[in-house]
């Protein structure tokens, strides 16, 4: 039978508080009465809850006639015939004996049922202690991990990955069964390279995409995500930039796509931006003939422009002079010098080499993708077609101003694809038979709760898979140090949180009003977690626990710069001229 430790002073749904029956009762179990740990309290029916301990403290320092102390409790769960269950029907009354929550039963609660295969950790007050949660619950909807710089936030998501792709201390359990779930990353700091990459004989090759690798033509973007990056939205005429930027390219997609109908600003199919830019800057220059038989936009060389769509794409042309003169009349036309800040800055983006990822991506061979091309496009990020189960997309070299378009890129790309997965199977009766995760690493710096324009396009795109994207087997995995900075949108859809150490108040106050009620108290632990230690809460897990994560094998490279000798010496290795050449190779001012 497990130590009985006092009885019921007073019971609530959110509250059991529990006396301690003598100080010895205290002595002898100081290592089971700890915040987080469990209580199993008889309901008076035979059966008993099981409580977390949230407070300790004392009524009556009076130690020499036995000090008085109370536990206070949450109540999480019942024991019923031997089984643990969700919930509480009954409360114990004043007077109902409380026991410590002995291990063997803990070992019963965490292991029961075969729903919970997903080994995640080890209690962390009893190492020996498996914990288990629902793999399908806790992979299936949105999950959560925060934790302040030095947590062990990075490890933490390393190992869960690890153990979803079937990495074990550096082995690749599935090399002989390759599994059909996939999970992007994307990895801002460039850390998690290093925890999937295993040897040859493991056959796990690693889809790991860096922004030399990765292909996204411009010409996937929608029209917000388009504007986002070539409009300042706070100019006084960015609506007439909207309204003519949007034109050229509808007629320069039909232009490059003459079988394909209907075509709309958002149909992703190829046009050419520099074209786009020409149409522009001709738009910019026009000057009209006011002659009565001409009255169109007219050349320096006297050729008359009947139709823009056919004539401004090719070239920048030079017009005629302004003129009152009855024999040479013109003026400017509706839009000229309308776009110069507007012209300035496209050119400026078509010329910066760090974004030739988007703005001219081109195959092996030299030529630029096409229409024709989007199945190889969309191929580069679901590696499992051909590669592995991971796909990593390294942000690291991605320039911040267009962080937010890549990342909301990627996620639409994704999105639609397990949409129209999920229809086709649905056609056929069947369910969507690929799941698919991404992890938003370092997500407060490109879909925060308060921002700009600037990051409009990524909160959209990630918004709305955490809004639709379960029913299309397509789940998030939101990782920060800074949940308070994230998108309450977002958080607010995560079924599952994994809360390492946190320090600021602001963001303990935040994941505890996002936690149940029945597990509020808890949070109070938050600043007081060691590394690697968290607190797990959701659908996927038993009942609310703080659990221990092992490290992962390999780890992710997110450990701090030691300054040591060692560091010293290889700094007189590296001269300060190769950091500033390098740096000046990636902002593309030297030849690569």
């Amino acid at each position: 039978m497990s130590n009985l430790i006092g009885k019921v002073l007073s019971s609530s749904p959110n509250s059991i508080v529990v006396t301690i029956q003598n100080l010895k009762a205290l002595e002898d179990n100081k290592d089971k009465l700890q915040i987080g740990q469990y209580l199993k309290i008889a309901d008076g029916n035979s059966n008993y809850i099981v409580s977390v301990i949230n407070n300790i403290k004392a009524i009556d320092y009076n130690i020499e006639d036995d000090i008085k102390l109370i536990i206070e409790t949450q109540p999480i769960g019942s024991i019923v015939e031997g089984d643990f269950r969700r919930g509480t029907k009954n409360l114990p009354v004043p007077t109902e004996p409380a026991y410590i929550l002995d291990s063997g039963m803990l070992d019963r609660i965490f292991g029961a049922g075969a729903e919970y295969n997903f080994p995640i950790g080890v209690l962390s007050q009893n190492e020996n202690i498996q914990v288990k949660v629902n793999g399908d619950k806790f992979f299936g909807k949105h999950i959560a991990i925060v934790g302040s710089t030095g947590a062990g936030k990075s490890c933490t998501v390393a190992k869960i990955l690890q153990e979803a792709v079937g990495i074990n201390n550096s082995l690749n359990i599935n090399s002989e069964d390759q599994k059909n779930s996939h999970i992007i990353i994307f990895d801002i700091h460039s850390e998690y390279s290093a925890a999937f990459t295993l040897t040859q004989e493991q056959n796990f090759t690693l889809n790991n995409l860096s922004v030399d690798k990765m292909k996204l033509p411009y010409w996937l973007m929608n029209s917000e995500e388009l504007e986002s990056l070539f409009i300042e939205s706070n100019e006084n005429n960015s609506h007439n930039q909207i309204s003519m930027f949007k034109n050229a390219v509808i007629f320069n997609k039909e232009k490059h796509n003459p079988t394909i109908n209907d075509i709309t600003y958002d149909t992703p199919v190829y046009f050419d931006i520099k074209e786009v830019f020409n149409y522009i800057e001709n738009m910019n220059r026009e000057v009209i003939s006011k002659l009565e038989t001409e009255n169109c936009p007219k050349l320096v060389d006297n050729t008359l422009v009947r139709d823009r769509k056919q004539f401004y794409f090719n070239n920048v042309y030079e017009f005629v002079s302004q003129s009152t003169a009855a024999a040479t009349k013109a003026s400017n036309g509706p839009f000229h010098g309308e776009f110069n800040r507007f012209l300035s800055r496209l050119e400026t983006k078509l010329t910066d080499k760090r974004l030739n990822f988007l703005l001219n991506p081109t195959k092996e061979n030299g030529e630029l993708y096409s229409t024709n091309d989007f199945e190889e496009l969309m191929k580069q990020f679901l590696g499992y077609l051909n590669k592995a189960n991971v796909t990593i997309v390294d942000l690291s070299g991605v320039p911040f101003e267009v962080l937010s378009i890549t990342v909301s890129l990627v996620a639409r790309l994704v999105f639609d694809f397990s949409f129209h997965y999920s229809k086709i199977q649905h056609d056929r009766e069947l369910l969507n038979d690929i799941p698919v995760m991404i992890v938003c690493e370092e997500a407060h710096n490109y879909i925060p709760r308060n921002g700009g324009a600037e990051y409009n396009s990524s909160k959209k795109s990630i918004e709305r898979i955490a809004k639709e994207g379960r029913k299309y087997g397509l789940s998030l995995m939101v990782v920060s140090q800074r949940p308070s900075e994230v998108s309450e949108t977002i958080l607010a859809q995560c079924n599952n949180f994994v809360s390492l150490r946190l320090t600021n108040p602001n963001d303990q106050n935040f994941i505890k009003n996002l936690m149940p009620d029945s597990t509020k108290n808890l949070g109070e632990i938050l600043p007081n977690l060691g590394q690697g230690e968290c607190i797990v809460v959701g659908d996927s897990i038993i009942m609310p626990t703080v659990i221990k994560m092992e490290k992962p094998v390999p780890e992710p490279k997110s450990q701090s710069v030691p300054f040591s000798q060692e560091w010293e010496q290889s700094w007189k290795q590296i001269t300060f001229s190769d950091i500033i050449k390098r740096w000046r190779k990636e902002e593309g001012l030297l030849e690569q």
